[in-house]
């Protein structure tokens, strides 16, 4: 009887055991949404490359730049295509051979003429049956596309506005078989060339061929490819620029390039140097042609395949290459179809926020995409500055004649309307005598600190001296000290006057900027982007546009005794970088005191946080160059009252981080808080949260969404969620000291009194089965609550 009832204890046992279990591990509909989530996002990636993986060639690279002087990504080549001279020169008589098309008419160079910024000064090409080259080019097949410069096209990780081919050789098999553009039966084509000795002959060189052995298809595109490697611009008067010749741009150009790298305009987020140019497919909402059907861009080639296309779609609708910038001038009308005939107009499409600007619904925007202003100044000098990227010194000559005989197009002028419509200005440089002693540039007063940088050289010290300076400053130079000098109190003040863009923007290494004040920016206080080495002591922001301190792409950052306050999105700010600290400062008044975003080891310690929306933020966004936010020690700070109104920009992100956020976590991998005064924030004092709570579910994204790993405990906490405000009121939760969304299972807490939503947390101690059914239990309590 005994053993009996033994018998039926251990079965119910057993059968709780495996309920138990299956609760925690096995797919239940309707729990599974945020871990298929995750595992949405890493099955989509790993067909890419996964997010560690792309991190780190991110941070490469940034180890590889020097100033502005930055290596060009690896150009991708076949193994099996060895680029050869003789390989070129067969590759340059074919692109110029009309042989290639199917009616004899037609060449590469019809589309891509070397004149005509190695495109066609069309807003959309013309194909089959067309007469004539370039703007003058008629009754031909009109193809939906403009054809993309040629120019730097080597260095493209895919080919296309579309991304269909990954590379120069399969790029080039299409227009010659399309019906609409070339129209070449491979076949023909190949007897054809056979039957001219001189490409036997030439074939055969280039190939290594004996006794006359057979001409390919595949050895045609692989010519064509070879050559169209040597179409490279790299010697600009930008690129002299950034060799150290600081001359050679004029200085409305140098202004230009400010503004090109303002957070005013955002454009070198997408159009990253050296290239000018980005991997990835962005979505701007480039509006239609009229009484055309809408061209959804990348997503009609991922929506081929099996595999998470609808996921894909969601992202890639309406998304294009990003293009070049190298060469720009020459290449007009702008933009895949051609919408847009000047760069003046182009402006006007970013200024006024894209496609959703014009009224168009395009949900899946990329977030850079926002209004902006800019003075008929910044305008003028940001189109020169993009017109110092031309350089055609790599330009090859048109033959007069291609080995069929058949005619080669003419040499043309450039028919750009962009050129048309540019007028060049010139500048008189302004030029200063400054005191320099040994390594020391002295700065006074009612001189320029820009005239004392560019004077000096790597290991000297800029000495500044105090009074009111307004400038826009450059500083590409490496191994430069930017030092204010203390007299009595009083020290020197870079004021924009609520005119100027930014207080200071540059890039290379070994900079330390210590003892200004910085005020009155409409873009940033002192922004510094692809440098290594960088240091910001005792520098106070007031009203500096966006940011404040702004280091992005950085590496080995240190931000020590500074204040700001006033800034429209975050004071302290670091961006899509690498080993950072922030110490020891204060962020007051500002939308966000400190942000650390898509970065890899950060220390944020012993700083004092208050009176801002969101106190100190470590957040993984997408669409950003860096796609893992690792490893943030958030440790000894304070961070109380931040309660302001969010003042933030209604269509940035930041916007969306509630009044009364202490410090705030989304979607941050390893993220550890402790040893924090965290008190009177009337939202939360610690949130933990999926990119879901601000994007919304079902949002697609190019980083892991969930955060993970993150460690919360032995922080002094007291008085917050008092009164939640924005979207953590508006989704319904209780405000608290701790907040989780409920993503990310493995995150851990250790706050014995202190408020919790939901209420029970796990602890590190805490097994994974039973992190698994307290997660799953609160994600159905919340289901059935509704």
């Amino acid at each position: 009887m005994k053993s009996s009832r033994i018998k039926k204890v251990l079965w119910l046992l057993a059968v709780l055991t495996v309920v138990f279990v299956g609760f925690a591990y096995l797919p239940i509909p309707g729990l599974e949404a945020p871990y298929a989530r995750s595992m949405q996002w890493r099955k989509l990636n790993s067909s890419v490359a996964g997010a560690d993986t792309r991190a780190e060639e991110h941070f490469q690279a940034l180890e590889a730049s020097a100033n502005l002087k930055r290596p060009f990504p690896e150009m991708p080549k076949r193994a099996d295509n060895p680029v050869t001279p003789e390989k070129i020169a067969l590759g340059r008589w074919l692109y110029f051979e009309p042989l290639l098309s199917g009616d004899n008419d037609m060449s590469c160079a019809h589309c891509h003429h070397p004149d005509l910024g190695f495109s066609d000064n069309r807003g959309r090409a013309m194909g089959k049956g067309g007469t004539g080259i370039g703007p003058e080019r008629k009754n031909g097949a009109v193809l939906r596309r403009g054809s993309p410069t040629i120019w730097n096209a080597a260095y493209n990780h895919r080919q296309f506005w579309d991304g269909r081919s990954r590379d120069l050789e399969d790029q080039a098999r299409n227009p010659i078989q399309d019906q609409n553009e070339m129209a070449q039966d491979t076949t023909a084509l190949v007897q054809e060339l056979q039957a001219i000795p001189e490409y036997v002959r030439l074939f055969a060189t280039a190939f290594g061929a004996s006794n006359g052995a057979t001409i390919t298809f595949q050895k045609v595109t692989y010519a064509i490819a070879a050559f169209e490697r040597t179409i490279v611009t790299s010697n600009s008067a930008f690129d002299r620029y950034a060799n150290g010749e600081v001359t050679t741009l004029a200085p409305n150009e140098r202004r230009g390039f400010n503004v090109f790298r303002s957070l005013k305009t955002r454009c070198f987020e997408c159009h990253n140097m050296p290239a000018f140019a980005n991997p990835d497919f962005k979505v701007i909402g480039v509006p239609d042609l009229p009484n055309t059907p809408p061209d959804l861009g990348r997503a009609e080639i991922v929506s081929a395949l099996q595999s998470n296309a609808s996921y894909e779609n969601q992202i890639y609708e309406r998304a294009f290459k990003v293009p070049t910038l190298r060469n720009v001038a020459l290449t007009a009308p702008y933009m895949h179809n051609g919408i847009f005939n000047t760069l003046e107009e182009v402006l006007d499409f970013y200024a006024n926020g894209g496609g959703p600007g014009r009224g168009l619904h395009v949900p899946n925007v990329d977030d850079k995409i926002r209004k902006f202003e800019l003075s008929a100044q910044e305008r003028q000098d940001l189109i020169a500055f993009l017109h110092a990227l031309t350089d055609e010194s790599a330009k090859p000559e048109i033959p007069q004649s291609v080995p069929s005989g058949l005619p080669v197009v003419p040499r043309l002028a450039n028919q750009s309307p962009e050129l048309a419509a540019f007028k060049p200005q010139t500048h008189a440089r302004r030029t200063m005598q400054l005191d320099r002693r040994g390594k020391c540039v002295i700065v006074k007063a009612g001189e320029s600190i820009q005239a004392g940088i560019d004077a000096a050289q790597a290991g000297d010290t800029v000495l500044v001296m105090p009074g009111v300076y307004h400038e826009a400053l450059t500083m590409d130079v490496s191994g430069l000290t930017l030092l204010g000098v203390d007299e009595n109190g009083a020290r020197p003040v870079l004021d924009g006057r609520n005119v100027l863009s930014d207080g200071l923007v540059g890039s290379g290494g070994k900079f330390e900027i210590r003892n200004f004040e910085v005020r009155n920016y409409t873009a940033n206080g002192l922004m510094l982007n692809r440098a290594n080495g960088v240091t910001f002591r005792e520098v106070h922001c007031d009203n500096p546009g966006l940011y404040g301190v702004y280091p992005v792409e950085c590496l080995n950052v240190l931000v020590e005794g500074c204040s700001v306050t006033g800034a429209k999105d975050a004071g302290i700010y670091v961006g899509q970088s690498k080993d950072i600290v922030v110490r020891a400062s204060k962020a007051y008044a500002n939308v966000c005191g400190i942000e650390i975003e898509n970065s890899v080891n950060a220390v944020v310690e012993n700083n004092e946080v208050y009176d801002n929306a969101g106190g100190i933020l470590v957040f993984l966004l997408p669409n950003n160059p860096s796609k893992v936010s690792r490893n943030c020690k958030v440790v000894n700070n304070r961070v109380y009252d931040n309660n302001h109104v969010n003042f933030g920009d209604p269509t940035a992100i930041v916007s969306r981080v509630p009044s009364g956020s202490g410090i705030l976590i989304m979607a941050g991998d390893e993220v550890e808080v402790t040893q924090n005064e965290i008190r009177g924030n009337q939202s939360f004092g610690v949130a933990v949260l999926g990119l879901d709570m601000v994007f919304g579910g079902g949002s697609t994204y190019d980083v892991e969404p969930t955060p993970e790993r993150c460690w919360i405990h032995a922080n002094a906490m007291s008085s917050n969620g008092a009164r939640p405000e924005g979207l953590i009121k508006e989704l319904g939760f209780s405000g608290a000291d701790l907040l989780w969304d409920l993503s990310g299972y493995d995150n851990s807490w250790h706050q014995p009194g202190a408020t919790k939503m939901p209420n029970f947390l796990p602890n590190k101690s805490w097994p994974d089965l039973v992190r698994r059914v307290n997660w799953r239990m609160w994600h159905l309590l919340m289901k059935m609550a509704g």
